[in-house]
């Protein structure tokens, strides 16, 4: 897995691990209005419709993404470099993680991020949203990849009149600098500078006024340490130090993006934890808007 994931993983270790041991949404709600919310338009599509695609597929929390769309019924295309390693999740995939994973609604197309004309192949007037979920070493993917595949994906959702887009950065990442722990933030500032350089341009082409993506109906998702096993159902939203989260439960919250009509977080760059953290809310889903505990 990516270097990012390695390291927030081992800076989160000491803080607890995951309980896989819950099941159940734990959401407090109200039924309300949220401010700061864009208006939503009619850019979501209940999965058993959906026609998404997944780029970072066969990474962690993308092959999170694309089996539990799948198990929901959506059809899903993933653009790899390597298509072979389209595997079952640690998390989600049970007993068979790490075993090659095929689909009849799920097709996997060769290719590169970087190269428009190969994302023209799978963004196209059928897709219904679109999932970034990119990682990799700096020194296999190069110091710009987040920014600039990100670019020729937002292009090419506005080619294809698509507007519902899921984001993974991370915590740490613009304004939440603040909320990554104290051993987090060295590495920000040491050996992932070049990472967080890059996951922040990524981030502004939809934050950014002016940013190319700022017109879709984004949702930038800036995960606490990553962990795997089994979703949990608990998805806190955090405004003070993260905690810890499992890639599925990330994966739950991308995909909430794209298929609800209703989901409260559109123009916002939340933090998401599960474990841990402080200053949180609960997840407010299912039409519902979160309020503090």
């Amino acid at each position: 897995m990516a270097a990012v994931a390695q390291m927030a993983s081992s800076a989160f270790t000491a803080r607890g691990g995951l309980s896989a041991s819950s099941s159940k949404k734990s959401v407090r709600a109200v039924r309300a209005v949220s401010r700061g919310v864009r208006a939503m338009a009619a850019g979501a599509t209940p999965a058993s419709k959906a026609n998404i695609v997944v780029f970072g597929g066969t990474g962690g929390t993308g092959s999170e993404c694309v089996f539990q769309a799948l198990k929901r019924g959506a059809k899903v295309t993933v653009l790899a470099r390597t298509p072979s390693k389209m595997v079952y999740p640690p998390g989600s995939g049970g007993a068979k993680e790490g075993q090659p994973f095929s689909d009849p609604n799920l097709t996997m197309v060769q290719g590169d991020v970087n190269s428009a004309a190969d994302i023209a192949k799978v963004i196209t007037a059928d897709t219904t949203g679109v999932v970034i979920s990119l990682g990799g070493k700096s020194k296999d993917v190069g110091k710009t990849m987040l920014n600039d595949g990100t670019l020729n994906v937002i292009n090419g959702m506005k080619a294809a009149g698509v507007t519902r887009v899921s984001v993974v950065t991370s915590i740490g990442a613009g304004d939440s600098a603040d909320q990554a722990p104290f051993m987090f933030k060295i590495l920000m500032s040491t050996v992932m500078r070049s990472i967080f350089t890059d996951k922040n341009n990524q981030e502004q082409l939809f934050l950014a006024p002016a940013g190319p993506g700022n017109g879709l109906e984004f949702c930038i998702v800036r995960p606490g340490g990553l962990g795997t096993g089994p979703p949990t159902g608990v998805i806190n939203v955090i405004a003070g130090e993260a905690g810890s989260i499992a890639r599925a439960d990330v994966a739950d919250f991308c995909l909430g993006v794209l298929f609800e009509e209703t989901f409260p977080y559109l123009g916002q760059a939340p933090c998401i934890s599960s474990v841990g953290g402080t200053s949180w809310m609960k997840d407010g889903r299912d039409g519902m808007v979160a309020v503090k505990k």
